[in-house]
């Protein structure tokens, strides 16, 4: 989805208003997938959208949901790198799955998710999240990124190669505690 300007006489301020209701729920929602903690989320989301009304007239002239996405990006970047003593939980001290039904086990399943994606590195994270969670095109994630077409391709096949093979255990280790009661 891009969200193209209307400039029929609107101000910036309420051209970038009706921007922002549009596009906060989906830079939410990546957000969220790039770094698993809603509150870190509703912070990149915050500074990817203060950025990019401060370069509103350049993120206007083309498309100012793939702006504000890159910025989102960057920023996701830039926090890591702050933070480089980040803890990352290893997924086998998480707790296992619920065994409780609707939308526990939904739940669950996105939990699972988040478990599975920061296994991987940064960069597969970011390119699986933009190309298969998002719907970006492998185009779209390399321009979004400002890497090669080729980069995104190996890099989503490698990272989607470690997803399945950590949920692919996990669901292994679920069918086999099932089989033990």
């Amino acid at each position: 989805m891009t969200f193209r300007v209307v400039r029929a006489g609107a101000s910036p301020a309420d051209e970038f208003t009706a921007f922002m209701r549009e596009a906060a729920p989906q830079l939410a929602r990546t957000a969220w997938l790039l770094c698993g903690d809603e509150h870190q989320a509703d912070e990149l989301v915050q500074r990817a959208l203060t950025k990019t009304w401060l370069k509103w007239s350049t993120a206007r002239e083309r498309d100012p949901l793939a702006y504000a996405r890159r910025v989102l990006a960057n920023q996701r970047i830039d926090l890591w790198r702050r933070r480089r003593r980040e803890i990352v939980t290893d997924p086998h001290t998480l707790p296992e799955r619920s065994a409780l039904a609707g939308g526990v086990d939904q739940q669950a399943d996105r939990d699972q998710l988040v478990r599975a994606l920061a296994t991987l590195t940064p960069r597969q994270r970011r390119i699986v999240v933009l190309r298969h969670l998002v719907g970006l095109s492998e185009r779209e994630v390399a321009d979004d990124l400002d890497v090669s077409l080729g980069t995104v391709k190996s890099t989503a096949s490698r990272g989607l190669a470690q997803l399945r093979s950590v949920l692919g255990a996990a669901d292994l280790s679920t069918t086999e505690e099932e089989a033990g009661r």
